[in-house]
C-alpha cells in the first residue's frame, strides 16, 4: 500500500470548492483518465452516494466504483473504492481549508493497495501518481476556477 497526495490553493471560497469537488461527476473536468462517470442515486452527494466510472490507465479501461464515506461541508470529503481492480484506492479524500483571503487550500490523497498480481504493481502505480500529483493539483485548481 502507498499514499500519494497533492496540495493546491484555489482562488475560490471553500463552499464553492467543496460543492465542485463533492459532485464527483466533475472528476472528468480535471482527470484525463476518467472516460465517463455517473452518480447513484441521482441528487445531492451524501454519505453512501456511489460514483461509477470508466477510466483508462496504462492503456487499459477499467470500471471503478467509489462510495462517499464521510462528508462534512465545507471541509472534508472521503471515499472508499468498492471495485476490485488490481490496484484500488482503499481510502481517498479532500481536506478543504478556507484561507483568510477568500481562497481555499485543498489537499487530496489516495491510499492505494494492490490485489492479487496488483500487489506487484502497486509500487509502480503509487510512483506514477506521486509524479503526477503536482500537475493533478493544478488541474483541479484550473477546473474549479473555470467553473
Amino acid at each position: 500500500m502507498g499514499r500519494f497526495e497533492a496540495t493546491v490553493d484555489i482562488d475560490r471560497p471553500a463552499a464553492e470548492v467543496f460543492a465542485f469537488l463533492a459532485d464527483g461527476e466533475n472528476d472528468r473536468k480535471f482527470s484525463p483518465r476518467v472516460q465517463d462517470i455517473v452518480r447513484t442515486p441521482h441528487g445531492p452527494t451524501e454519505v453512501g452516494t456511489v460514483f461509477r466510472s470508466t477510466v483508462k490507465d496504462a492503456g487499459m479501461k477499467t470500471r471503478r466504483e467509489f462510495r462517499i464515506s464521510d462528508l462534512v461541508a465545507p471541509t472534508r470529503i472521503r471515499w472508499n473504492e468498492l471495485s476490485t481492480n488490481l490496484v484500488t484506492a482503499r481510502e481517498g479524500g479532500y481536506d478543504i481549508e478556507p484561507l483568510a483571503d477568500g481562497r481555499t487550500r485543498v489537499r487530496i490523497f489516495n491510499d492505494l493497495e494492490g490485489h492479487g498480481v496488483g500487489k506487484l504493481l502497486v509500487g509502480l502505480a503509487v510512483a506514477a501518481a506521486r509524479k503526477d500529483a503536482p500537475d493533478f493539483g493544478r488541474r483541479i485548481k484550473a477546473a474549479v476556477e473555470a467553473s
